[in-house]
């Protein structure tokens, strides 16, 4: 699906010029003339990145800038005619994710569309990467890419046995695993033989998150076989 590209700019002939070009590149072009019909496009159509000029009528670029920053992380070039550095640099602090002076090339300007689009592809995909590596059952969150457990928000020192046995199994609560199968996944085929051991480190555990003996919230004891965590915690 071709992407969304948002020219906001007061000069009519400078947004053909544009838009004639980016459809050849592939991208799909909206148009507003000032900052209002702007931030309806964008609440309407939810582009994927706006060129934004600086010099606007009404509503400056820069404080549609900051409005639409303070609302979104909509990836956004700012088109300027000022050549000052520290004007440039304003632009950026205000949330810009680049710039480029008038007049410019056509092709520098894809090249500066393609950077940022790529650049917010890789934040974005690294976010939905820690979301999805931040497992959370009940008061207990396990973050996957850290190797850490917290409870209520304060963090635990777990051995990395315990770690291991706790996110093997809070991650499919309700399924029973034998001793002997933890012990295989938290320690290797080489500690078979020593399955029993996994008590110990189960009972460690247990004291480290709370669980009281005789009314465990987390990690339940399956009689003859092993343990599972506790599914009304999922």
């Amino acid at each position: 699906m071709a992407k969304k590209i948002l020219i906001v700019d007061d000069e009519q002939k400078i947004i053909d010029t544009i838009r004639t070009f980016l459809i050849s590149e592939g991208y799909e072009v909206l148009e507003a003339l000032e900052g209002q019909k702007a931030l309806c496009l964008l609440e309407k159509e939810n582009p994927h990145l706006i060129l934004l000029d600086w010099m606007l009528p009404g509503k400056s670029g820069l404080d549609l800038c900051k409005e639409i920053r303070a609302q979104r992380e909509t990836p956004i070039i700012m088109l300027t005619a000022r050549v000052d550095e520290s004007e440039k640099v304003l632009g950026l602090e205000m949330g810009a994710d680049d710039y480029i002076t008038k007049p410019f090339s056509l092709r520098e300007l894809a090249a500066r569309i393609r950077s940022v689009l790529r650049r917010y592809e890789i934040h974005s995909d690294k976010a939905e990467q820690k979301e999805s590596n931040l497992l959370k059952r009940g008061n207990l969150s396990i973050d996957n890419e850290r190797f850490e457990a917290s409870l209520e928000g304060k963090l635990l020192h777990l051995t990395a046995t315990e770690f291991k046995i706790l996110q093997t199994l809070a991650y499919r609560p309700g399924v029973v695993y034998s001793r002997l199968q933890l012990m295989n996944i938290v320690m290797g085929e080489t500690y078979v033989n020593y399955e029993r051991s996994i008590d110990t480190h189960v009972s460690n555990l247990r004291k480290k998150i709370g669980d009281t003996p005789g009314n465990p919230q987390y990690i339940l004891t399956v009689f003859g076989i092993g343990y599972k965590f506790n599914e009304q915690q999922s």
